[in-house]
């Protein structure tokens, strides 16, 4: 399966690249540092380190041998800790910025490799099914921006590609998150973030059960993360058919 091709995707692609690559290049530099941060931006941050550690939990903590796509890397730090675990990692993001403050960092963090974990920052397209095959896929907040249609054709392209596990998130529907993304509506257009998409998660496990991209995936462990203005939901799938490096216990 090609990568998603509707003009909905490719809008709302582009509306992100647009946001973290310079609406909110400092402020997402600022937040996924340790410099002091305060009110809603800590809460955020606080939200973010528990659900890093969340999906580090789903992979296992031996990953010598496995290649690893980090869907939407950001500035890096969930990369970083797969390459410690000892994982060939693929870090993709829309944003060049975000991946040129990754390698800045990075290269204050080499000597953590020792593991003989290795990464690859670059920049584009998570879907794009040149980067290969590999054992475990993470997407952390990368996909909730999407249509549920879209991010279904994203899964599925992974799907193809993947040997064990893909590790997401998702916006769960409430009626907080709901009242945030109404509000949000009334900011300028220049000043929003691209909008959420909230899906229930009795919703989101219809479409992967009757998804028949994802006929060989079934749903593992799920778990929430609020804190305060933050609130994000991992989901882990399985291949039925899961073998080879990185795909053992936890």
């Amino acid at each position: 399966m090609q990568a998603p091709a509707d003009t909905s995707y490719a809008e709302r692609r582009g509306q992100i690249e647009h946001y973290f690559d310079r609406t909110a290049l400092a402020a997402w530099e600022q937040l996924t540092s340790d410099a002091p941060v305060s009110g809603i931006r800590a809460t955020v941050r606080a939200g973010r380190d528990r659900m890093r550690a969340l999906l580090l939990s789903l992979l296992p903590a031996d990953l010598h041998g496995a290649r690893v796509l980090d869907a939407g890397c950001g500035t890096g730090s969930l990369a970083m800790e797969l390459a410690r675990r000892g994982a060939d990692v693929v870090a993709i993001d829309l944003s060049p910025s975000q991946i040129e403050i990754a390698l800045r960092r990075l290269s204050h963090h080499l000597e953590t490799f020792e593991t003989g974990g290795r990464i690859h920052f670059c920049s584009g397209d998570m879907s794009d099914p040149k980067l290969g095959t590999f054992d475990h896929v993470v997407a952390m907040d990368s996909l909730i921006h999407y249509r549920g249609s879209d991010a279904m054709a994203v899964l599925q392209g992974w799907a193809e590609r993947t040997r064990g596990s893909m590790c997401f998130t998702f916006a769960p529907s409430n009626p907080l998150l709901l009242a945030m993304h109404a509000v949000g509506r009334l900011f300028p257009r220049g000043d929003r973030a691209p909008a959420i998409e909230p899906v229930a998660e009795g919703a989101l496990r219809r479409m992967l059960a009757t998804d028949d991209g994802l006929a060989r995936w079934q749903v593992g462990r799920t778990e929430r993360v609020k804190s305060g203005f933050y609130t994000s939901q991992a989901i882990e799938l399985t291949s039925t058919s899961a073998r080879g490096p990185g795909g053992g216990g936890r």
